[in-house]
């Protein structure tokens, strides 16, 4: 995909152009035949890193009915000749007011204020890093995602640097420096092309977008930051002669033990509490020794103890 609108939408809870319904039956012959779910999205994609709390969710409960595959959109390929003039973004400082009213609006927390003084010049680059990790261990480079945009949302480091981002893969077991110099190299821009050109064949044009496709063919396309019932009414959609029966949620301590880092806001969602029991929710759930009860910009979060 080409260089998109930096602009995120919080009626519609899109990063890009938009435009498009929040669920639209669609026909796709191309794709093969069995039940797959394609998540589009961006490192720095603000509606992303707001989804978190629901995707995890939606996945954790109906995961046993398909298979997803994160493919990289790629909302920002540099800033060089970049202008959105309809929407006040001339550069990197116009992104920080939207970043961080996604933040707010989604309690997710977002600082944003790296956009003034240390921005991310390309997300092309952690998507490159992802395609490598991809390439080795699926699993891992979802985890890499997840810690690159706590790295660049919550924590306001710029992971478009390469320091930053051998730090975070070496903090997944693997040689960071290595990573990091082969996502430079042309043929990660290679793999990089082929999420752009499966999200345009897609149809995407704004993140994040999750298309869920049955086997025969026919699809549903979810665009934005939505509820957990949009993504479950979507998977009826396409698997109506079926009777879903999702899975029962993990407890706190198993998902911490996943996570290792959870928001308050992730925990909410995943158990239907309501934010003001969130903090004793956590203490009845956890242990001292579990976990370190921690806050940042304003919001609460949890982070597995090391041993």
């Amino acid at each position: 995909m080409k260089n998109n609108n930096m602009i995120c939408d919080l009626e519609t809870g899109v990063c890009g152009p938009g435009g498009e319904e929040e669920m639209e039956i669609i026909q796709l012959d191309h794709l093969k035949k069995s039940i797959e779910l394609y998540y589009v999205t961006d490192p720095i994609c603000s509606h992303c890193w707001a989804l978190e709390p629901v995707l995890r969710r939606f996945e954790i409960q109906y995961g046993h009915y398909f298979n997803i595959h994160t493919v990289m959109g790629g909302l920002l390929k540099g800033w060089e000749g970049f202008a959105d003039v309809k929407n006040g973004i001339s550069g990197p400082a116009s992104v920080a007011p939207h970043w961080r009213e996604v933040g707010e609006h989604s309690r997710m927390p977002i600082d944003g204020s790296l956009w003034y003084d240390n921005p991310v010049q390309s997300s092309y680059i952690p998507s490159r890093v992802f395609k490598v990790i991809q390439q080795q261990d699926e699993q891992l480079a979802i985890i890499f995602l997840r810690r690159a945009r706590e790295a660049v949302f919550a924590f306001n480091r710029n992971i478009g640097d390469d320091q930053v981002l051998i730090d975070i893969v070496n903090k997944l077991g693997l040689n960071g420096a290595k990573i990091v110099e082969e996502a430079s190299q042309p043929s990660a821009q290679q793999l990089l092309d082929q999420d752009f050109a499966l999200a345009g064949k897609l149809g995407v044009r704004g993140f994040p977008t999750i298309i869920m496709v049955n086997e025969e063919n026919k699809g549903a396309k979810i665009v934005g930051a939505r509820s957990l019932e949009h993504y479950v009414n979507g998977l009826k959609q396409v698997l109506p002669n079926v009777e879903l029966q999702p899975k029962p949620q993990p407890g706190l301590s198993q998902l911490l033990e996943k996570e290792k880092l959870l928001f308050s806001k992730e925990i909410e969602v995943m158990y239907d509490i309501e934010q003001e029991k969130a903090t004793s929710f956590i203490q009845q759930q956890l242990s001292a020794d579990e976990c370190e009860l921690k806050d940042i910009l304003g919001e609460t979060y949890i982070e597995k103890q090391s041993k």
